[in-house]
């Protein structure tokens, strides 16, 4: 056989797209040709292919090769088609029967010694495999991913040489084993007790039980980064479907949280330096940006009046849509943006705006230039917006209550149940509530509603603030074990959206 077809897979974002390895053997002068748009990890292949065939014990042909990555106009990176360009080579020249690799797609990159290295970005590939219905072979490596995605036509092998026994009638290579997929998730331990702060800490059992954004203001040390942490920490680890759309983006992106499960929510906390590219992704080579990699977990952003007042504008759309589509010359991608945003910053640029025990040295016009960095738009786009005032230091030195060490476990349990009987009704979360199901599950009794529309004329509220609101009103009743919203449901919801600080630059 002087042309050989084997099978592989490129990684576009999140989005694995079947490629063809080609391999054509020809007389002539010895020569070695990649084409189909690779880049420079994919044109040294070259070199990687030739010391890995040899030192397998197999024989390199000294003839033209020619190998072709269809389609030539995908662009094609990274090491990941070693492993097939190999294999291809090996079939073409006769070394092994090229009808056994049929419906078989390879991913791995070459050790000069011929063993197979670990390729980032693999948990797409084999989620598009597993739909195609056909079988992979991956490095030893990636066993962990492969166990993840339980794919039964998943194989994973050491080495080039290994393989080529495999093939010869050697041993079958191990498979999938679901039973070990992850540790279990262990981010809920370690919850830091507050002092203090009872309203903040009611605002963040409202948010962590709806999935709801949250802003939080107040001066230096008031425990704002602090109450972040113990936010995350309510969170319910993730379920397989939600455990999987993370592990694709973690996976592309060779990141991996704190947390060694990957049923642990990503927490994401980008410094106010940030750039638009890094938080909402894109660059050369088309990378998931903050905002995707806290999918489905939360991202925090402290300090947010230091942001760039362009590169928050970028999270308006992600916060209504749940995704972000970039566009650019060469490429065009949509990645999964729907995160639990959770910021935090001073009243002003001292910080002790409002603070009975520090005066504030900032001028009127300073203030207000200061809070102006943060868009209306954006702002509206907040469900809870709560002060968090400084703490005495009595408060601060208090010894805990004796119930205190069962706080945390309470809080996560009524979390859980929460968003459990919120998946039940609407099949999603309150924040995620839109149209028709927004209508059913929010129902107001006609006076509650005239009373409600008077509110937020008052408040010079807009539509969406006001579905906001309405959504929190429900997650403050299905925590209260309440069917329907009542009034003192809707006034906390409200009270949530009368920040005296922001209050201006929510009208």
């Amino acid at each position: 056989m002087s042309v050989a077809i084997i099978h592989s897979r490129a990684v576009l974002g999140v989005e694995a797209l079947p490629v063809t390895v080609e391999t054509h053997i020809s007389g002539g002068l010895p020569g070695f040709a990649i084409v189909g748009m690779p880049e420079t990890a994919v044109r040294e292949s070259k070199d990687r292919v030739r010391s890995a065939i040899l030192n397998s014990g197999l024989e390199f042909p000294a003839r033209r090769i020619t190998v072709n990555l269809a389609p030539a106009d995908l662009p094609k990176t990274g090491g990941r088609y070693d492993f097939a360009i190999a294999m291809g080579i090996l079939a073409a020249s006769g070394q092994v029967d090229g009808r056994r690799l049929a419906g078989v797609e390879l991913l791995g990159e070459l050790a000069l010694d011929g063993g197979l290295r670990k390729v980032f970005g693999l948990i797409p590939s084999i989620q598009a495999i597993a739909r195609d219905r056909r079988m992979v072979v991956l490095p030893e490596a990636n066993r962990e991913e492969m166990n993840l995605v339980g794919h039964e036509g998943s194989r994973v092998v050491g080495s080039l040489a290994d393989y080529v026994v495999h093939l010869h009638g050697g041993d079958d290579l191990a498979g999938p084993d679901p039973r070990q997929t992850s540790p279990a998730c262990e981010c809920h331990r370690g919850l830091d007790r507050i002092r203090g702060q009872q309203a903040a800490k009611r605002a963040l059992l409202v948010a962590a039980a709806g999935n709801h954004n949250l802003l939080m203001i107040g001066p230096p040390g008031s425990g704002k980064t602090l109450l972040a942490q113990s936010l995350a920490r309510l969170l319910p680890p993730l379920d397989s479907v939600e455990a999987m759309d993370v592990a694709a983006i973690r996976s592309v992106s060779n990141v991996r949280g704190r947390c060694p499960s990957w049923f642990c929510r990503p927490v994401r906390s980008p410094h106010h330096s940030a750039t638009s590219p890094a938080l909402v992704g894109g660059g050369n080579k088309a990378q998931p940006g903050e905002i995707s990699l806290a999918h489905r977990g939360l991202l925090f952003l402290d300090e947010l009046t230091e942001f760039k007042p362009s590169v928050l504008d970028t999270l308006r759309e992600p916060l209504e849509s749940g995704e972000i589509t970039i566009s650019r010359a060469n490429y065009r991608l949509r990645f999964p943006a729907r995160f639990q945003l959770v910021a935090a910053m001073n009243p002003c640029p001292c910080g002790y705006a409002g603070d009975p025990r520090h005066e504030c040295r900032c001028s009127q016009d300073r203030i207000d230039r200061y809070l102006g960095r943060i868009s209306g738009p954006l702002l509206d786009r907040l469900d809870i917006i709560i002060e968090v005032p400084a703490l005495s230091h009595a408060e601060l030195l208090a010894a805990p209550d004796d119930d205190a060490a069962a706080e945390p476990e309470r809080l996560r349990e009524e979390v859980a149940t929460c968003r459990e009987l919120q998946r039940r009704r609407a099949g999603s979360l309150n924040s995620e509530l839109r149209g028709e199901a927004l209508e059913d599950a929010c129902r107001l009794s006609p006076e509650l509603k005239q009373r409600f529309v008077n509110t937020m004329e008052q408040l010079s509220l807009s539509a969406r603030a006001a579905h906001r609101a309405l959504r929190v009103a429900r997650t403050i009743a299905d925590l209260d074990g309440s069917g329907e919203i009542r009034e003192r449901h809707l006034l906390e919801a409200v009270g949530y959206r009368r920040c005296r600080i922001l209050q201006s630059l929510l009208r």
